[in-house]
């Protein structure tokens, strides 16, 4: 696929693949994580979406929240989810102020430029449903006044995929609302021994410097929605959704959501590799990720073992790529 003519004189692709790099290789000083989920991870960031951090425990999910924080330099929150939460302790609460005898609005946790959550699913689904207007819309509305979110926004929510005890599976509208699902998994041997001796010592998190800042994360955002896509390319994405849509082994395929968080991660994998342009391998690349958990399996195919991730990709296989 050869370079658009018509490009966006905004777009300074050299220095927003460098950006993104930069970000990926300054969580890898903390992370001993696979490069792709590391890289996965900061185009969840440059393509304004929300993480689900899906692994076992241990492993470093709140660390890598708290590295991508400390990457951009910007207002980071951490919220452990507990069944005894309530909504206004994540969004905030109006107080009454004897003083000036007025309501004053104290803001949550969710006032933050990134919210990491913690274990999402133990919490009540009243709470977890005080998440969906501030990752759909970015604002909080408490008692009739909304409030809005400072750029750039990010919810990373953790859970554990093998406790089930006491627990609120997310229902399919807030899984949806999440642009991705990864896992970090344990690292090598080699990696794993080097860890422990990083980590009883000075942890690298503690001099880890920034890279960025809150106006690089809104520039790398605005350039990857100026990303040109061919039209052959917006008919791809859709050909995949409608495939999963019509996949008997599914109860439920991708939405027309879905569709948009796809192709706007892609767009940011194609600004970080430099390109002003999109390509098929970048929703290639992508898909599983940002597809898998927003399938929900037939219950005959999920007694035999298929997983949303298999799906995705016998879907990236069977279906044509534009050329």
């Amino acid at each position: 696929m050869s370079e658009p003519e018509h490009q966006s004189e905004r777009i300074e692709t050299p220095a927003a693949a460098e950006a993104v790099q930069a970000l990926i290789d300054n969580l890898a000083r903390v992370l001993h994580a696979p490069a792709e989920t590391l890289r996965l991870c900061v185009l969840c960031l440059v393509s304004e979406g929300h993480l689900i951090l899906e692994d076992f425990p241990g492993v470093g999910k709140t660390m890598l929240a708290k590295a991508l924080a400390r990457s951009l330099d910007v207002s980071f929150s951490r919220m452990q989810f507990t069944p005894d939460l309530l909504p206004s302790d994540v969004t905030g609460v109006n107080v009454f102020d004897q003083r000036s005898n007025e309501f004053e609005f104290r803001p949550g946790p969710v006032f933050a430029n990134l919210l990491l959550v913690d274990e999402i699913n133990r919490a009540s689904p009243k709470t977890q449903a005080a998440l969906l207007e501030c990752m759909q819309e970015q604002q909080v509305t408490v008692d009739g006044i909304s409030y809005e979110l400072a750029r750039p926004f990010m919810v990373m929510a953790t859970q554990n995929p093998i406790e089930y005890e006491g627990t609120y599976p997310l229902p399919e509208a807030q899984l949806d609302r999440f642009t991705m699902r990864i896992s970090i998994g344990y690292p090598p041997l080699a990696q794993e021994a080097q860890m422990l001796t990083e980590q009883t010592g000075d942890p690298p998190i503690d001099a880890l410097e920034p890279v960025a800042n809150a106006a690089d994360a809104i520039a790398l955002a605005d350039d990857a929605k100026a990303i040109y896509v061919e039209e052959s390319l917006n008919r791809y994405v859709v050909a995949l959704l409608r495939a999963t849509r019509g996949d008997s082994r599914l109860y439920l395929g991708a939405s027309p959501r879905a569709g948009i968080a796809l192709l706007r991660v892609a767009k940011a994998r194609a600004l970080g590799a430099g390109r002003s342009f999109l390509e098929p391998d970048d929703v290639k690349a992508v898909a599983v990720a940002v597809l898998a958990h927003r399938l929900i399996l037939a219950p005959e195919a999920r007694s035999s073992g298929l997983t949303g991730e298999q799906i995705v990709r016998e879907t990236l296989e069977k279906t044509p790529v534009p050329v």
